[in-house]
């Protein structure tokens, strides 16, 4: 079960990191959807191509330290440091789910736009969803 749930989590951060690589590139698809607005429409920041290739290349590489945390990656066994940013990146997906209290996470305030409804009932659940296949990578594998 607990290969289950990893690889799982591995599949939908390197689909993510795909989508991020596509929006670099200049796609236009669920773009709208994927950056919270201010009231009024505005959205919170406009991301370029380089913040969007790092945040690509970040996400792919925490879906392989997922892999190598759990044993599924066989070319690095897992240590100390993988362990410990596993452990961030439970702390950090978790947090995501928590959110701002403004406009990301299940307790944000401005929940006006198609972000906003998204992240209650897609984007919030993953990142929890995350922190806990990120837990169970830690602590199953102890």
């Amino acid at each position: 079960m607990q290969m289950i749930v990893v690889s799982a989590a591995a599949i939908i951060l390197f689909l993510i990191s795909a989508i991020h690589v596509y929006w670099a590139f200049g796609g236009q698809w669920g773009g709208k959807a994927a950056v919270p607005q201010k009231e009024g429409g505005r959205p919170a920041f406009v991301p370029g191509p380089a913040p969007t290739f790092a945040v690509a290349f970040i996400v792919l590489a925490v879906g392989l330290l997922l892999l190598v945390q759990s044993g599924q990656l066989s070319l690095l066994d897992s240590n100390a440091f993988t362990r410990i940013c596993c452990i961030l990146c439970t702390a950090v997906f978790f947090l995501r789910a928590v959110g701002d209290f403004k406009y990301v996470g299940f307790f944000k305030t401005v929940k006006h736009s198609v972000f906003s409804r998204n992240d209650t009932w897609l984007y919030s659940p993953l990142c929890l969803y995350l922190a806990i296949s990120f837990a169970i990578a830690v602590w199953g594998s102890a």
